[in-house]
């Protein structure tokens, strides 16, 4: 049995075409059953040194483009009472470095807008899951630090040496954008989809040592503002 595609140019910064995207894929199969924000890029310098042209353009690509293509998809998905959208966020969603603040804010926003989506659509049966790999072999590195300014010396022990020490990882990353893809299709045919998935060992490394890194001093620190007399359930303390 022949399998039939259509393939459609697409900037994912722009709503109208995002919405004439799904149109074609509706169009030519008569329904939407998985979407995929595959889309991002990254634009490593210090903050004070990126402009703002620059800044936006990383958020709209990683966030609004995500957010325009699920928006154009929702409409289709809620009628049929099924499907899945897929958001390719990182690890960096939860985790940060410096010399990539928009990337960041972009990516952590994208965990934040998946995971209160997916309980808005659970009732009616369309799920989303922001997927969080770690260190995937594609040549997002070498782009995002195409055009880095020389730094202001300020900046050298963090951006710098941050930089330096990534610099010999661009290329030889050891997660595989391939098992990926199978992993994706493994899920969307499984219907039991979770609201955020990490991918790749060292990224469940890498949150776990983030998350125990602060929780221990967070904890305690948090647990002092209570008003004086309140209690509540212990699973929420």
């Amino acid at each position: 049995m022949a399998i039939g595609f259509r393939t459609v140019p697409l900037d994912v910064t722009d709503e109208a075409a995002a919405v004439a995207a799904v149109d074609v894929a509706v169009d030519a199969f008569g329904r939407l059953d998985v979407g995929v924000n595959n889309a991002g890029d990254g634009d490593v310098a210090p903050f004070e040194q990126l402009s703002t042209q620059r800044f936006n353009a990383v958020i709209d690509t990683n966030f609004y483009g995500v957010v325009n293509v699920t928006r154009a998809a929702l409409p289709i998905m809620r009628k049929q009472n099924s499907g899945c959208m897929f958001q390719i966020s990182s690890i960096g969603g939860r985790l940060a470095l410096p010399g990539s603040t928009a990337y960041h804010a972009a990516k952590w926003t994208v965990r934040g807008f998946t995971k209160s989506l997916a309980q808005e659509l659970a009732p009616f049966g369309v799920t989303v899951c922001a997927l969080e790999p770690s260190r995937m072999r594609t040549n997002w590195g070498t782009r995002a630090h195409q055009n880095m300014p020389e730094l202001l010396p300020e900046y050298e022990p963090s951006v710098g040496t941050i930089t330096d020490a990534l610099h010999s990882l661009w290329g030889h990353e050891n997660s595989d954008p391939a098992k990926v893809t199978r992993v994706i299709l493994r899920l969307a045919a499984s219907g039991r989809v979770p609201a955020h998935l990490l991918l790749g060992s060292d990224a469940v490394r890498y949150a776990a040592e983030g998350r125990g890194s602060s929780c221990g001093r967070s904890r305690a620190l948090a647990r002092s503002q209570r008003v004086d007399g309140f209690r509540y359930a212990e699973s929420f303390a």
